[in-house]
Order: structure tokens, then sequence, then C-alpha cells
């Protein structure tokens, strides 16, 4: 049941009969996703996407499910920050349930980029879930999380929905639904990769 759920075709079938049902499942994926560090695994991209093409064929207004998604991604990794910040985050990171390497691909990140990892996070699978967790194990100020949090996911929700709500009238996307959607998460994972490449060329060099 939770397989066919968190599946695009098994959220079509649920949007075509009840819309409003079916935004709130996607809103709650999106938010365990985002909030629970232990669930990296979950769909996102492909499931925004398939849901703003499925609106797009029912004609279906998405600012509703846009505005209650986003929503939802907010919350999510605010969840997630609290939990890093208080006295269970060090427990959680050092638990069988938070990958080491996953830990130090979002580190990586922050790295980089610095607070706006945040924002850059939510486009990469894995590193979306992690990015708040880190947050709140280094202590940024809230302030900061605030406002990275909240433009991260007005971009991913907003870009991910609403290209599929555009893409979703064009008659070849509607018959291609399921490999569209393969094709961007595919993409989406492209940095992970890169980033992975770079981590393992650097720990060649240091054992050279």
């Amino acid at each position: 049941m939770f397989a066919w759920l968190t599946s695009e075709q098994g959220l079509m079938a649920l949007l075509a009969q009840n819309w409003v049902l079916g935004t709130c499942i996607i809103a709650a994926i999106v938010f365990i996703e985002t909030g629970l560090v232990v669930m990296p695994f979950l769909p996102g991209d492909s499931l925004l996407f398939a849901a703003g093409a499925f609106l797009g064929l029912a004609g279906i207004d998405p600012l509703v499910s846009l505005a209650a998604i986003t929503a939802a991604a907010i919350a999510g990794d605010a969840l997630n920050y609290a939990i890093a910040s208080s006295r269970w985050g060090q427990k959680l990171a050092h638990s069988r349930w938070v990958k080491p390497d996953h830990l130090e691909r979002a580190r990586d990140y922050f790295a980089r980029y610095g607070a706006m990892t945040i924002t850059v996070a939510r486009f990469v699978p894995i590193v979306r879930t992690l990015a708040p967790f880190v947050a709140g194990l280094s202590q940024m100020p809230r302030r900061t999380f605030f406002v990275y949090n909240v433009v991260g996911a007005i971009l991913w929700c907003g870009s991910m929905l609403l290209a599929g709500y555009w893409l979703g009238s064009i008659a070849w996307v509607r018959a291609n639904l399921h490999w569209v959607s393969v094709i961007i998460i595919g993409l989406s994972l492209i940095p992970v990769a890169l980033q992975w490449l770079q981590i393992r060329r650097a720990r060649r060099v240091s054992q050279a």
C-alpha cells in the first residue's frame, strides 16, 4: 500500500478520484522526506512533477496544491533542523539509521556553498534530507536557516510542480509521463554523482 501511494501511478489514480486528498498525501510525503533524516529514500522530484502534470491534464488550478506542498516542505526542514539542534541530534547522527557517507556528502555541500546549501540541496536527492539536519547539528542561526529554508522550498516546489503542470499539456509527455519522471530523477542525481566522484578522487589523492 505504501509503495503504491509513493509511486507516480498510485498518486495519479488518487488525484483522479480526489485531488484534495491526493495533494494532502503528496504534502505528507514531502514533509516526511524533508523532516525525518532517516527517510531520504522517499521520492520528491518525480512526485511533484507527476502531480503537476496531472493537475495540468485535469485543468485544476495548481496554486492550492503548490501552497500546501510548499508549506509541508518548509515545515519538514524546520522539524529536521529542530531535531538535530536538540540533545537527540548527536545521538541520531551516530546511530545506525543515518549513513556516515550521507552526512559527509551534506557537509561537503556546506563547505562549498555555506548557508545557501539549505536552498541548493532542495534539488539534490538525499542531500535534501541531510542538509537541514547538518545545519541543526552545526547550530546554524535560526533566522538564517529560516530564510534559506523558505526560499528553497518555494523554488523547489514551484519549479517541479509548475514544470509538470506546463509539460502536462504536451501530448508526448502525457503519453510518457513515467519516463519523463525517470529522466527528471536522473538529472537530479547528476550533482550527487559528481560530488561522489570528487570525494573519491580526493581520497585517492590523500592516500597516494
